[in-house]
Protein backbone atom coordinates (compact mmCIF):
# COMPACT_ATOMS: atom_id res chain seq x y z
CA UNK A 1 0.00 0.00 0.00
CA UNK A 2 1.31 3.46 -0.85
CA UNK A 3 2.14 6.02 1.82
CA UNK A 4 -0.74 8.27 0.73
CA UNK A 5 -3.29 5.44 0.79
CA UNK A 6 -2.10 4.30 4.21
CA UNK A 7 -2.17 7.86 5.55
CA UNK A 8 -5.73 8.27 4.21
CA UNK A 9 -6.81 5.07 5.98
CA UNK A 10 -5.19 6.33 9.18
CA UNK A 11 -6.84 9.77 8.98
CA UNK A 12 -10.23 8.23 8.16
CA UNK A 13 -9.93 5.97 11.20
CA UNK A 14 -8.95 8.94 13.38
CA UNK A 15 -12.08 10.79 12.25
CA UNK A 16 -14.33 7.75 12.72
CA UNK A 17 -12.83 6.92 16.11
CA UNK A 18 -13.24 10.45 17.43
CA UNK A 19 -16.74 10.89 15.97
CA UNK A 20 -17.86 7.63 17.55
CA UNK A 21 -16.26 8.60 20.88
CA UNK A 22 -18.04 11.96 20.75
CA UNK A 23 -21.42 10.36 19.99
CA UNK A 24 -20.99 7.76 22.73
CA UNK A 25 -20.17 10.60 25.13
CA UNK A 26 -23.38 12.40 24.18
CA UNK A 27 -25.29 9.15 24.69
CA UNK A 28 -23.61 8.75 28.09
CA UNK A 29 -24.65 12.26 29.11
CA UNK A 30 -28.23 11.60 27.96
CA UNK A 31 -28.18 8.16 29.60
CA UNK A 32 -29.21 6.62 26.28
CA UNK A 33 -29.86 2.91 25.99
CA UNK A 34 -27.99 2.97 22.67
CA UNK A 35 -24.74 2.58 24.62
CA UNK A 36 -25.81 -0.94 25.56
CA UNK A 37 -26.20 -2.10 21.96
CA UNK A 38 -23.80 -4.83 20.87
CA UNK A 39 -22.56 -3.05 17.74
CA UNK A 40 -21.81 0.08 19.79
CA UNK A 41 -19.52 -2.00 21.99
CA UNK A 42 -17.80 -3.78 19.06
CA UNK A 43 -17.27 -0.99 16.49
CA UNK A 44 -14.76 1.06 18.50
CA UNK A 45 -12.50 -1.99 18.75
CA UNK A 46 -12.68 -2.62 15.00
CA UNK A 47 -12.01 1.02 14.11
CA UNK A 48 -9.23 1.41 16.68
CA UNK A 49 -7.52 -1.80 15.57
CA UNK A 50 -7.32 -0.54 11.98
CA UNK A 51 -6.15 2.82 13.35
CA UNK A 52 -3.37 1.20 15.39
CA UNK A 53 -2.21 -1.07 12.56
CA UNK A 54 -2.12 1.86 10.13
CA UNK A 55 -0.19 3.96 12.69
CA UNK A 56 2.44 1.25 13.14
CA UNK A 57 2.73 0.76 9.38
CA UNK A 58 3.14 4.51 8.84
CA UNK A 59 5.83 4.75 11.52
CA UNK A 60 7.76 1.91 9.88
CA UNK A 61 7.25 3.38 6.42
CA UNK A 62 8.57 6.85 7.37
CA UNK A 63 11.22 5.37 9.68
CA UNK A 64 10.25 7.44 12.68
CA UNK A 65 9.51 5.68 15.93
CA UNK A 66 8.08 6.44 19.37
CA UNK A 67 10.74 6.92 22.05
CA UNK A 68 13.19 7.85 19.27
CA UNK A 69 11.35 10.74 17.62
CA UNK A 70 9.88 13.19 20.16
CA UNK A 71 6.71 14.00 18.24
CA UNK A 72 5.76 10.32 17.96
CA UNK A 73 6.56 9.82 21.63
CA UNK A 74 4.19 12.70 22.42
CA UNK A 75 1.47 11.12 20.26
CA UNK A 76 1.83 7.73 21.97
CA UNK A 77 1.83 9.23 25.46
CA UNK A 78 -1.13 11.42 24.51
CA UNK A 79 -2.92 8.34 23.22
CA UNK A 80 -2.39 6.53 26.53
CA UNK A 81 -3.89 9.51 28.39
CA UNK A 82 -6.77 9.70 25.87
CA UNK A 83 -7.55 6.00 26.32
CA UNK A 84 -7.45 6.32 30.11
CA UNK A 85 -9.78 9.30 30.09
CA UNK A 86 -12.06 7.52 27.62
CA UNK A 87 -12.30 4.52 29.94
CA UNK A 88 -13.28 6.79 32.82
CA UNK A 89 -15.76 8.67 30.63
CA UNK A 90 -17.55 5.67 29.19
CA UNK A 91 -17.09 2.91 31.76
CA UNK A 92 -15.27 3.48 34.99
CA UNK A 93 -16.39 6.93 36.11
CA UNK A 94 -18.27 6.55 39.39
CA UNK A 95 -20.35 9.69 38.97
CA UNK A 96 -21.86 11.43 36.00
CA UNK A 97 -19.75 14.49 36.79
CA UNK A 98 -16.56 12.41 36.72
CA UNK A 99 -17.57 10.84 33.41
CA UNK A 100 -18.42 14.18 31.78
CA UNK A 101 -15.19 15.74 33.07
CA UNK A 102 -13.14 12.83 31.70
CA UNK A 103 -15.02 12.98 28.38
CA UNK A 104 -14.28 16.71 28.06
CA UNK A 105 -10.62 16.27 29.02
CA UNK A 106 -10.28 13.42 26.51
CA UNK A 107 -11.41 15.76 23.75
CA UNK A 108 -8.72 18.28 24.72
CA UNK A 109 -6.12 15.50 24.63
CA UNK A 110 -7.42 14.39 21.23
CA UNK A 111 -6.93 17.93 19.89
CA UNK A 112 -3.38 17.91 21.28
CA UNK A 113 -2.64 14.60 19.51
CA UNK A 114 -3.97 15.99 16.22
CA UNK A 115 -1.89 19.16 16.64
CA UNK A 116 1.22 17.04 17.28
CA UNK A 117 0.49 14.98 14.17
CA UNK A 118 -0.02 18.05 11.98
CA UNK A 119 3.07 19.92 13.21
CA UNK A 120 5.30 16.93 14.01
CA UNK A 121 6.19 18.77 17.18
CA UNK A 122 5.68 17.57 20.76
CA UNK A 123 4.88 21.19 21.69
CA UNK A 124 2.73 22.44 18.80
CA UNK A 125 2.66 26.20 18.51
CA UNK A 126 5.62 26.68 20.86
CA UNK A 127 8.52 26.04 18.49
Amino acid sequence: MSYLALKNVHVACVILSYAFFFVRGVWMIRESQLLARRWVKIMPHVIDTVLLVSAIALAVMIRQYPFVDPWLTAKVLGLVVYIGLGMIALRRGRTRRARVTAWTAAQAVFLYIVAVALTRSALPGLN
